[in-house]
């Protein structure tokens, strides 16, 4: 989310675009959405993507609005390398996601390599473009531009 944020023109700008238009949908819950507010109001952050705080909160009741609201009753911890991004792992399983998107990949290996894995593709944000038939067009970027 921070890239596509920060970005114009990259793929993680584009999967927001995707997900803006009912392409993609996004897997919330209380946990990621506390998650991404914590991480997109950092100073540094906010000065990258040229947001206010309050411009965040909107975005952040937008995507809400627009996103799957999944209540993780089952936990699979510990199932990846990085304990800090299990809370998405609980909402893609509960979830039934057909993909984790992230930079990250290697925060995603599975905790134990015993272990097969989550069962659900973890890719980056060009992987989950090659998957789609759909491109935005002008007007659905200039529909998502920040003012």
């Amino acid at each position: 989310m921070l890239s596509g944020l920060m970005s114009r023109m990259g793929a993680s700008r584009v999967i927001l675009i995707a997900a803006w238009e009912g392409v993609v949908t996004p897997l919330v819950s209380l946990s990621t959405l506390l998650e991404y507010e914590a991480v997109l109001k950092r100073p540094g952050n906010l000065i990258a993507m040229g947001l206010s705080r309050a411009e965040v909160d909107r975005f952040l009741d937008q995507w809400t609005a627009l996103a799957d609201w999944v209540e993780p009753h089952f936990s699979w911890r510990p199932s990846i390398r990085d304990p800090d991004d299990e809370l998405f792992v609980d909402v893609a399983l509960n979830g039934a996601a057909d993909m984790i998107v992230t930079f990250n990949l290697r925060d995603f290996r599975p905790a134990d390599d015993r272990h097969p894995g989550l069962g659900i593709p973890v890719g980056r944000p060009g992987d989950v473009l090659g998957r789609l038939e759909w491109r935005p067009s002008a007007t659905s970027l200039s529909a998502f531009r920040h003012r």
